[in-house]
């Protein structure tokens, strides 16, 4: 621990110099979509997975692919289908004739940032098996548990509008995720430039490896000290019991929520706030870096009911409303 906070944002300066060339790097390929690339870094920064829902064409595989292009580090892509299989994922014991052993071929997932493309196509058996490489950073093949890389971080995504052959999410697995990030449309401004960058047959999508994982992993250590007041501690607390406990907090959403967000829900909120500081420059949290990324923790965390979803009241609407009642320290 640290005796300041000015001694912790002096280590902040130090170790998120690899920051700024890093989304200059990336916005060569990815133009805006800022709050999208923060996420992405938040995820990095937290050792947390992300999930990422948007239609068709948004740049999410494509911001995936440039992040890891420009960090030294391995990277693997899984498209998921409905035939896929978990040794197609994890690996397998093939058989050796010759000695009459079996040997054990690692599959993709033993790399250091994976893409889950379309994430939602997978079966079940599949998703079991990437449930515990997020949990537990490990797999296990045959007998034997084996330890995956660090760092390691799933990035997922998922098509909200086309349904046919997708098997929904598991809550357990939503869980695992610290962040459901919904990319939006670019504005007219951005579109206007992707179009003069990429209507080509060819457009250069060059990236240079800018950052290290070295870099990532001493950043984390200093992101976990960032200094947290308790009255944000409590705020962060009051937040994630209002979703399970609403009338307690005067909420009237009574009928509306099934259940409410987890005890890893408060862990993730402090934490993602604690990086987003970072980003920003600060060796402390604000109430306002909770509210920055409280949605993108909570909105796959909490179950709404019929009578909700029958009223059209989403769980971001729900969140907004909590988010507005709960006094701010």
């Amino acid at each position: 621990m640290y005796s300041s906070t000015s001694e912790i944002t002096r280590l902040v300066e130090e170790n998120s110099r690899w920051v700024k060339p890093l989304l200059e790097e990336i916005s060569k390929v990815i133009i805006g979509q800022r709050v999208l690339l923060q996420r992405l870094l938040t995820g990095l920064l937290t050792n947390g997975h992300i999930l990422l829902e948007g239609v068709p064409g948004l740049a999410k595989t494509l911001s995936i692919r440039t992040l890891a292009a420009a960090i030294r580090t391995g990277f693997s892509r899984l498209q998921f289908t409905p035939d896929l299989l978990p040794a197609d994922l994890i690996g397998t014991l093939i058989y050796n004739q010759r000695d009459g052993e079996f040997t054990t071929k690692f599959g993709p997932i033993f790399s250091n940032l994976i893409l889950a493309d379309e994430i939602n196509r997978a079966p079940a058996k599949v998703q079991s098996a990437l449930l515990e490489a997020m949990q537990e950073r490990q797999v296990t093949i045959g007998d034997k548990s084996y330890k995956l890389p660090d760092p390691f971080l799933v990035m997922a995504t998922q098509n909200p509008i086309e349904q046919e052959g997708t098997y929904q999410l598991p809550e357990a697995q939503l869980d695992r995720f610290l962040l459901k990030v919904k990319v939006t449309y670019p504005t007219r401004q951005e579109e206007r430039a992707i179009l003069d960058a990429m209507a080509t047959s060819s457009p250069r999508l060059e990236i240079s490896p800018v950052a290290a994982p070295e870099d990532i992993i001493r950043a984390r250590s200093v992101v976990n000290d960032i200094y947290i007041d308790d009255k944000v501690k409590n705020y962060i607390v009051d937040l994630v019991w209002a979703t399970r406990e609403p009338s307690a907090f005067r909420l009237n959403l009574d009928g509306l929520i099934r259940f409410g967000a987890s005890p890893r829900a408060t862990i993730s909120l402090a934490l993602a706030a604690k990086a987003n500081a970072f980003l920003n420059g600060r060796g402390y949290v604000t109430p306002q870096d909770v509210k920055t990324i409280g949605m993108d923790v909570l909105r796959h965390r909490i179950g709404i009911t019929y009578e909700a979803e029958a009223e059209n009241i989403s769980p971001e609407a729900i969140i907004d409303r909590i988010f507005s009642t709960i006094p701010v320290p």
